[in-house]
């Protein structure tokens, strides 16, 4: 258990982490990166163990890295799209209301 602890702090910590380092972080907030790591994180962690990857010796790495690095992966890609997404909305309602 105290594998899974360690794998939502890292996930989340990696959330936060990917937040400040987007340029467009002010589209969206700073709980959404982080949180959608922690729950994939959390979904690999269980999956691994699950399979039966966990505390088996040669394999004992995978149910620590293969989530840490799913839920980095996830935080990255819904800041890249949620930046992307929101800025485009962002700018068609400021152009909408211009035209008004």
């Amino acid at each position: 258990m105290l594998s899974l602890v360690i794998v939502l702090l890292v996930t989340v910590a990696a959330g936060f982490i990917v937040w400040a380092n987007d340029k467009r972080h002010a589209k969206y907030g700073i709980l959404v990166p982080a949180g959608v790591a922690a729950g994939v994180g959390m979904i690999a962690w269980i999956i691994c163990m699950t399979a039966g990857l966990g505390y088996q010796p040669g394999l004992t790495w995978i149910p620590w890295i293969v989530p840490m690095a799913a839920g980095s992966a996830a935080a990255a890609g819904v800041a890249v799209y949620l930046g992307r997404v929101r800025a485009r909305q962002d700018t068609q309602r400021l152009t909408a209301a211009l035209k008004i």
